[in-house]
């Protein structure tokens, strides 16, 4: 059993807090409007979630989840994820962000400058291109003929083993598609954005991307 820091409780840290509960994982939630905020949101998921801040989340995770609008990451707290695995889930919308040269001339990438933000952390990007209901609905066995593979990125080869572990704990195959840069095979318009494919299809998709 790990427990489960996610500072985002949208609809991806919703579906992946369910998903972690229904592994036998215990979650910390936490949003940006206060813990007070995500009293329903416990309620249903159960005895295995509680509402914390976002510092107590990152400090409560064994493995914490980054799911925040990325024009606020530069919020995500630093010194309690020191040494710990995070995963990003995060897109680049520039309707919704504003506008980031270093992004819109891809000379970075959104993992990047949340690795850059987090210098002690390792940084995984995973689950930013599927739809967050189909994390709980679409997870199959290992070696079912119908299980959708995701992609991740990430420098570190340990954090990519753990969150490679999870993913295919929630019934999902792993595309390695290299280091944290890679990500962008996966973003946004890429042919392996919000596709649904198997294990070749996805590498497929990564490299053309």
């Amino acid at each position: 059993m790990t427990t489960i820091g996610l500072i985002g409780s949208g609809h991806i840290g919703t579906a992946i807090a369910r998903r972690a509960i229904e592994q036998g994982h215990d979650v910390v939630l936490s949003n940006s409007r206060g813990p007070e905020t995500l009293a329903d949101l416990v309620a249903d998921l159960g005895d295995r979630a509680r509402a914390a801040t976002a510092q107590e989340a990152a400090e409560a995770g064994d493995l914490v989840v980054v799911t925040v609008p990325f024009k606020a990451y530069l919020d995500v707290p630093v010194e309690p994820l020191a040494g710990k695995v995070v995963i990003d889930t995060n897109n680049y919308y520039f309707e919704r962000d504003g506008h980031y040269p270093e992004l819109d001339e891809g000379r970075t990438t959104v993992s990047e400058m949340l690795a850059e933000h987090l210098p002690t952390s390792k940084v995984v990007k995973a689950f930013n291109a599927i739809q967050a209901a189909h994390i709980v609905t679409e997870g199959r066995p290992s070696g079912a003929a119908d299980r959708r593979a995701l992609a991740i990125a990430g420098d570190d080869a340990d954090a990519k083993q753990v969150v490679t572990d999870l993913i295919d704990s929630f019934g999902f195959d792993v595309v390695d598609a290299g280091p944290l840069a890679e990500g962008k095979r996966f973003e946004r318009d890429k042919p392996a954005y919000g596709a649904e494919l198997d294990a070749e299809g996805m590498r497929a998709a990564v490299a053309a991307g």
